[in-house]
């Protein structure tokens, strides 16, 4: 029972706190008017849930995790052979990787290319698994109450909705491909990227302020009186709580940066803590109470979002520094470059992971969390 109910625990905190990340990066998304087809709790894999706006929310059967998946995010120089390709997959509705090929006069591997890259634009679907070929199709549309409300209010016609896979021939095809194209992430300037990409690790530190509020401003804290040895309880200002959060967000920062520093990374992972870890932590803090679950929980938020901002891909971090990179040297940085450092970092994490989890299980076995 106890296990159980240490992967609730560990569940229910990460879960929220995963959401209000990759909420982060939605909402900034979509203020900047970029298409996000997938907001899911969980691991990539098959998910239950509904669509709206646009974008499928929902979850996965490993929670462990979530993403946001925002379009246009992808590395490397866009396929030239776009604009043909839409308009291919547009006027016929359904086709394979070949029809369109041969409509466009380019070889299958192009076509191929061009293709699944407007898959991930969110511009066309990709093959499913009853595909025998590599089949493609035109999305499904259904215009919502409000943009047939405001349609009408406008004298204009009423939105027309389209099943999937069926032909919609575009008049104009200029005008539809810039369309498309404004949708993507990389059609933004470098500034609203950025945005985008450090606003999960925002509402992180934000999160965690905010409870730091709620436990020293509102709810008060038990200290000991350096004088008479005794217990007090104590109700901080708004501004000292915030002063607070921000000292604990520079201690992380430090902790982190000790990763770096050949002289202090090996103690700096032996103070660090697994999922393993994080989950019986979790119970005790449940089994303590509402205020020491908030503390946990603001805790969790802000290592959450600094280890995020570790330069390493495929981390918020380590986008940003690709971005960065991209900007001064006008150059692009290749998909399988970006490949190469995802597996690095993917590589270098899961040695972390093996470290802590080994940690985490002797302090299980002898009982010592502390």
């Amino acid at each position: 029972m106890d296990v159980l109910q240490m992967i609730v625990y560990a569940t229910l905190v990460l879960g929220f706190l995963v959401f209000i990340h990759e909420g982060g990066h939605y909402l900034a998304s979509r203020l900047f008017g970029v298409r996000v087809t997938e907001f899911m709790i969980g691991m990539p894999g098959p998910s239950i849930g509904f669509t709206k706006w646009g974008t499928k929310f929902g979850v996965t059967p490993i929670l462990l995790g979530g993403y946001a998946r925002v379009c246009g995010m992808e590395a490397g120089e866009m396929s030239p052979h776009l604009k043909p390709v839409l308009a291919s997959l547009y006027a016929r509705g359904t086709a394979n990787m070949e029809d369109v090929a041969r409509d466009c006069g380019i070889t299958d591997d192009e076509a191929y290319d061009a293709l699944e890259e407007l898959v991930e634009w969110g511009s066309i679907t990709g093959p499913t698994k009853k595909d025998p070929y590599n089949t493609y199709r035109t999305p499904e549309v259904k215009p919502s109450k409000s943009e047939v409300k405001r349609a009408l209010t406008a004298g204009g016609p009423e939105p027309v909705a389209f099943a999937e896979g069926s032909p919609r021939p575009v008049e104009d095809i200029d005008a539809f491909y810039e369309s498309e194209y404004r949708q993507q992430y990389r059609s933004l300037p470098f500034w609203k990227r950025t945005v985008i990409l450090l606003a999960g690790i925002f509402v992180n530190l934000l999160c965690a302020i905010v409870i730091f509020i709620v436990l020293f401003s509102l709810i008060g804290v038990d200290v000991q009186n350096p004088t008479t040895g005794m217990m007090q309880h104590v109700v901080l200002g708004p501004i000292e709580s915030i002063q607070f959060g921000f000292q604990y967000i520079g201690l992380v920062v430090q902790m982190v940066a000790g990763l770096f520093n050949p002289a202090t990374a090996a103690e700096t992972v032996s103070n660090s803590t697994s999922i393993i870890g994080i989950a019986a932590m979790s119970k005790d803090a449940f089994d303590a109470g509402l205020t020491t679950v908030l503390e946990f929980v603001a805790m969790i938020s802000v290592s959450l979002g600094i280890m995020n901002l570790l330069p390493i891909p495929p981390l918020d971090g380590g986008r940003f520094v690709v971005e960065v990179f991209q900007k001064l040297s006008r150059r692009t940085v290749s998909t399988r470059a970006m490949n190469y450092m995802s597996v690095a970092g993917m590589v270098l994490f899961l040695g972390f992971f093996l470290v802590m989890a080994n940690q985490d299980i002797q302090r299980f076995v002898f009982g010592n969390w502390g």
